[in-house]
């Protein structure tokens, strides 16, 4: 790796530098070989089973040159059971450190009383307590100028801060707590500087769903409310945007924050409620996100910006087990196409969408193969995963070409990880810090070259840890052997050519970030909702109002900071793929009860709803009958017609239909889309036929038939009847009491007199009067002219 001979020369001139480095790896080359093995270590905490800890609190400057004043200060606890008296506080500068590995050295034992603790400054920059009680902390500060700690050339030494005392079960004076760091010592310009790229991550975990507020403004709904706590004053996010605002870094966003923190800018937002609802974003959480905006606006400009894919997409997850699912890499290409445009409408800045950034820089050709597939050339390595292999007496530059065009920019491991762990108290701010400098200041002496370091450090700082980085940063930057450069620039300097461009086996990648990764049967359910959303969108007349916060929800369902929340990314899943389906369920079909049919044809009606606020259409109803040769649809077996339905409306389909027997007919009725591709649950229903045979259609005319003849025969004896009434009473009779008098006083006026009792025997049996003798059907037609007989019998 490029740590192999990561020497701290001692002569006075680069050159002499450069031979007495050299010199030491050959001698060393085994020893340096077993320590390269070891992993950067943490910053060490005070060992409690120490007698006393020191708690080293600050340390300035970081970086002292000539004429400086070193002031530290910290704490002393006496953790042991007995007092200490005679104690004491005092500075030890240790001896030189020649190499990367060296310092990984001291952090790993940076508490340890059987280790070098240097020589002590002494005389009076000490500070003493008489007696230092069990449990107790003490405070303790010491400034020395540095003229009085004997450094010698430039380069890193070790610095102690020490305690030393005696008990009564040991009275002697020694050391009985002490707490090692690093003093980088460069006084004057260094003749090549460093040339140092930092990463300034802005990325959260996903906070908003798919799902939005009915009604036209669709109004996002977020899944909890932790994004406006690290948007407000001393949120995380808050401080990573004031801290970095005066830094010179390269900015690295994930588009999808931006989305998030937009759309609670417009104060719309909703947050899950009970039972399902949802109630709206508190107002003053809009306030809090137009800062932030507002803020990170200011803080961009003149920077660069690097934008991510939309989502931060898991690459390694992809790699190793999306690929194996259709369509995952499209994903990826619409998460990295959408990423330049989200960035320039939020912050209106251009973005660089070259790179690709794994989980902790962690690569294999795979990866390399699924990050460079949606457009990015550029792929941000670590150089504990593509390490050295040259035997390089150096840590090459950051760019190397790997082939096909794509370069891999390799970040520092040492460098990258400095500020990770538990960074909430200031002594292990402290540490870290100095540590970072330490680093740097040997990777420039390392060599005269002239080179690029790229430093990539996680991806979701904590509040302490941005503090303590951009502490560090603010060190680096008034050190005299550093110079700031952006990542673009550093992608294109001049690769080393004895530098490593192998990337390594899929064996080498470790197991310990595999065993996070998402899962393939995830990609196979980002996969059934997209086929989904396919199929849905097709009927829509606004699609964008679903595609585009499904689509942004898929990327997020592919987030890196799923890693180690495999519960919360699967419920995440399931509540998109939920969404979409309670959506598409908006457009259906009525249930339909049994229905009769009477007759030879008919009509059946089948109902389509659509609940959504959007019209519906590019659908195509079909009905068909179970059973043809009982029942046809339109003349066969089955019938479709197209449908489209106003939003919030529903449409009736209606569909001839002929039987051909009786009997009851099972029918089904389902929607597909245009293309071909079901849509919704069927419904299925009875019809009940009851056909009209050409034996029933006899009867029931014969029926008819008698009817008539038997009110023509009723109509026939009235007649008669009225002929006889006329001859028997003769000519005067109708003046007499006619309609106009009162006549009869027991009849009422225009009301015939009763009629005779009809016989039983059949008509025309022994009545003389048949129907076709003329004389008497004619009158009693002339006898009443009025025709209120006929009137009243009919």
């Amino acid at each position: 790796m490029a740590e192999a001979a990561d020497f701290q020369a001692t002569g006075a001139s680069p050159a002499r530098r450069w031979l007495r480095r050299t010199g030491a790896l050959l001698a060393g080359a085994p020893l340096l070989a077993a320590l390269l093995q070891l992993p950067a270590a943490a910053p060490a905490q005070a060992d409690s089973s120490d007698p006393v800890s020191v708690a080293l609190d600050s340390l300035t400057p970081n970086a002292p040159t000539d004429g400086d004043t070193l002031t530290v200060s910290g704490t002393v606890t006496n953790n042991g059971k007995q007092a200490v008296t005679g104690a004491h506080v005092g500075l030890r500068v240790g001896p030189e450190l020649n190499t990367r590995s060296a310092i990984d050295a001291v952090t790993q034992h940076s508490d340890d009383l059987q280790g070098n603790t240097g020589t002590e400054v002494g005389g009076k920059y000490v500070e003493k307590f008489a007696t230092l009680t069990p449990g107790v902390a003490e405070h303790f500060s010491i400034s020395v100028p540095v003229d009085k700690l004997d450094l010698g050339e430039d380069g890193v030494y070790e610095f102690g801060v020490s305690l030393s005392g005696q008990t009564s079960a040991q009275p002697w004076d020694q050391v009985l707590g002490i707490q090692r760091t690093f003093l980088p010592w460069q006084p004057s310009e260094a003749d090549t500087k460093t040339k140092t790229t930092f990463l300034w991550p802005l990325i959260s975990t996903v906070h908003m769903t798919a799902k939005t507020g009915a009604g036209e403004l669709q109004t996002p709904v977020f899944s909890n409310d932790q994004l406006a706590k690290e948007l407000s004053p001393g949120g995380r996010l808050a401080q990573m945007v004031d801290l970095g605002k005066d830094l010179d870094v390269t900015w690295v966003i994930d588009p999808d924050l931006l989305a998030s923190v937009d759309a609670m800018a417009t104060g719309n937002y909703r947050l899950p409620g009970d039972n399902g609802t949802t109630t709206p974003g508190p107002k003053d959480h809009q306030a809090v996100a137009k800062q932030w905006l507002a803020d990170l606006q200011d803080a961009v400009a003149g920077k660069e910006v690097v934008a991510l894919p939309f989502g931060d997409p898991d690459l390694a997850s992809l790699a190793h087990n999306g690929t194996s699912v259709t369509g995952s890499l499209s994903h990826l290409k619409d998460a990295t196409d959408v990423a330049a445009t989200t960035v320039e409408t939020v912050l209106h800045v251009t973005p660089s969408t070259d790179f690709a950034w794994p989980v902790d820089g962690a690569v294999d050709p795979s990866i390399m193969k699924v990050a460079t597939s949606a457009g990015a050339d550029r792929v941000i390595a670590r150089s504990d995963s593509l390490q050295e292999t040259a035997g390089l007496p150096y840590t090459p530059s950051a760019a190397r070409p790997v082939g096909g065009g794509t370069t891999a920019v390799v970040s520092d491991a040492r460098l990258s990880t400095a500020f990770e762990g538990d960074l909430t108290k200031a002594d292990s701010t402290t540490l870290a810090v100095q540590k970072f400098l330490a680093q740097s200041l040997e990777v420039n002496a390392q060599t005269d070259k002239q080179r690029s370091i790229v430093v990539a450090p996680q991806r979701m700082p904590t509040a302490s840890q941005a503090q303590a980085m951009a502490a560090g940063l603010k060190a680096l930057d008034g050190a005299n052997w550093s110079q700031s450069q952006d990542l673009t620039a550093a992608a294109k300097d001049k690769p080393d050519p004895n530098a490593t461009t192998q990337i390594p086996s899929s064996q080498a990648y470790p197991s310990s970030l595999r065993r996070l990764e998402l899962p393939t049967a995830a990609f196979g359910q980002i996969a059934r909702t997209q086929d989904k959303l396919d199929n849905f969108q097709v009927i829509l007349t606004d699609r964008s109002r679903v595609v585009t916060p499904f689509g942004r929800a898929i990327n997020r369902e592919m987030a890196t900071s799923w890693r180690g929340r495999s519960g919360d990314a699967e419920n995440y899943r399931n509540g998109v793929e939920a969404w979409l389906d309670d959506l598409s369920a908006q457009v259906k079909l009525i249930d339909k009860s049994e229905t009769k049919l009477s007759g030879r044809s008919a009509t059946i009606p089948v109902t389509v709803q659509n609940n959504l606020v959007q019209p519906a259409g590019h659908l195509v109803l079909r009905l068909t009958s179970t059973m043809p040769t009982r029942l046809k649809i339109g003349g066969k077996a089955y019938s479709e017609q197209p449908v489209s339905v106003s939003g919030g409306h529903s449409q009736s389909v209606k569909f001839a239909t002929s039987a051909n027997a009786n009997g009851r007919v099972t029918v089904v009725a389902q929607l597909y889309t245009e293309d071909g591709q079901e849509y919704g649950d069927a419904v299925t229903f009875d019809v009940k036929v009851t056909e009209v045979t050409p034996t029933v259609m006899l009867v029931i005319g014969g029926g008819v038939l008698l009817l008539v003849l038997a009110g023509f025969r009723m109509y026939t004896q009235r007649k008669r009847a009225a002929a006889r009434q006329a001859e028997e009473d003769g000519p005067d009779a109708a003046g007499e009491d006619g309609p106009d008098e009162p006549g009869n006083p027991d009849t009422p006026a225009g009301r015939l007199p009763e009629e005779p009792e009809e016989s039983d025997s059949p008509a025309g049996a022994d009545d003389p009067q048949q129907p076709s003798d003329p004389a008497p059907d004619t009158a009693p037609e002339n006898t009443d002219p009025s025709g209120t007989g006929e009137r009243v019998d009919r």
